[in-house]
């Protein structure tokens, strides 16, 4: 098994036993890692027919669940809590470990194609929105609801609000 899928299997069920109880029962858990699994497919194809298959079941599924997340624009251990209207731009690019808690949005401001550029570890809550050509540094946290389009420099840092400022720093 290609070892980014192994990885993020084991963030999302810790035990085959959790692994089996939420493919039978089909839970939420199952259904985003299994969007996970045919995005991480579509990265590692080694052809374009390949590609190409795992593409189109990864947006048949993600037409499903309201998430869309193109290829190649995710560093591993992505952990998606809940899915619905969840959307990555192809021009931005994550680190490792990031946290989605639904709802969110990441993508260019609509004015040209830049895309945010979001550190290693960073936790985003629920409907936060972070647009724009702008940098987040690892370890950032951004509070529910908030929209970001500001860098931040800072490490370990909370961003809360619209526009989002920087409530603490660890």
């Amino acid at each position: 098994m290609n070892p980014v899928i192994a990885y993020e299997k084991k963030l999302y069920f810790p035990t085959r036993r959790d692994y089996l109880i939420s493919r039978i029962t089909h839970e939420d858990s199952y259904l985003i890692w299994k969007y996970l699994y045919f995005l991480r497919r579509e990265e590692a194809a080694s052809n374009k027919l390949t590609e190409y298959y795992w593409r189109r079941r990864k947006n048949d599924l993600g037409a499903k669940l309201g998430i869309i997340i193109y290829a190649g624009c995710c560093g591993k251990g992505l952990r998606i809590w809940h899915y619905g209207s969840t959307i990555i731009s192809g021009d931005a690019k994550l680190g490792e470990n990031c946290v989605f808690h639904g709802q969110a949005c990441i993508g260019n401001n609509g004015g040209d194609t830049a895309a945010p550029v979001i550190g290693n570890n960073v936790d985003i809550g629920v409907g936060a929105k972070i647009i724009g050509d702008i940098t987040i540094a690892d370890g950032v946290k951004i509070g529910a609801g908030a929209v970001v389009t500001k860098s931040c420099p800072e490490e370990n840092a909370t961003l809360v609000g619209i526009p989002a400022k920087i409530l603490s720093r660890k």
